[in-house]
């Protein structure tokens, strides 16, 4: 089946070509897409694509932080001021992965991959989203739970808060292939303190469900506590809750149950 290539010079103009046509996709790096071209997706039939450089824009130099949705990977490795996200980045796929994928194409991700949309889960991101009737923002957790809905419109970026402080922010990610395997579970937390206590509190996962998920029964154990053994024993005991994992080639559904919780108490304790 013949694919039509289309190039646009904003994203605006990109975004209306999305909507008006049911069987286009958007290309960025091309590791979502021309995957599923190669395997024989016949349900595309047009290529969109935008050289809008707005699109590939990285702001880290104050508190709030703005990532381009055509920002790679290997470039938030190369920005000094985002050290706290270089272990997602790094945990993504090998080199050529890291210099073509990028941010707005892994909010797309489908389970066991979308590392970096668990970190920005975590981090209580918003979405900015080009589509038929202009440009809106959105919380990211509205925007992956509709996520299927997405596909006519185009991420332009997404936006947070740099964490107060460096152990504000903790990441893991769990494979069976290292450095560039798909996930088995991966977990974001984002624990800011005030006076002691953990406040506005995000545990964010991923394969545990079709898209990144929040472990909301987790993150009210530990609201407002201190990170003590005992908040940290009930925070592992709620991990799993609400959530739907699947059974893969690389764990079961019962497997990522047991497991998940343990590596949160990992994540928490600050072990290895």
């Amino acid at each position: 089946m013949p694919v039509t290539v289309k190039t646009f010079g904003t994203s605006g103009e990109a975004a209306a070509a999305l909507s008006s046509e049911r069987d286009a996709r958007y290309l960025g790096g091309g590791t979502l897409v021309m995957r599923a071209l190669n395997e024989g997706d016949v349900s595309v039939s047009t290529i969109v694509r935008a050289t809008d450089r707005a699109l590939a824009q990285l702001d880290a130099t104050g508190s709030r932080i703005t990532i381009g949705a055509g920002v790679t990977f290997a470039r938030v490795l190369a920005e000094r001021s985002l050290g706290f996200l270089h272990p997602v980045a790094g945990s993504i796929g090998g080199p050529a992965v890291r210099n073509m994928g990028t941010i707005g194409g892994n909010l797309f991700a489908p389970a066991p991959f979308g590392d970096f949309a668990v970190a920005l889960l975590a981090l209580d991101a918003s979405v900015a989203v080009q589509g038929a009737y202009g440009a809106r923002d959105m919380p990211i957790e509205e925007f992956l739970s509709g996520r299927s809905r997405q596909a006519d419109g185009l991420v332009l970026s997404a936006s947070f808060q740099r964490p107060l402080s460096d152990d504000a922010f903790r990441y893991r990610k769990i494979a069976r292939v290292r450095p560039k395997g798909a996930a088995v579970v991966t977990l974001a937390v984002h624990v800011p303190s005030s006076g002691g206590r953990a406040v506005g509190v995000r545990i964010a996962l991923g394969a545990m469900a079709s898209t990144p998920v929040r472990a909301k029964a987790a993150e009210r154990t530990l609201e407002g506590h201190t990170l003590d053994a005992a908040s940290i024993a009930a925070a592992v005991a709620a991990a799993a809750d609400g959530t739907a994992p699947v059974d893969d080639a690389l764990a079961s559904a019962w497997y990522r149950r047991e497991v998940v919780g343990v590596h949160l108490r990992r994540l928490l304790t600050g072990q290895a």
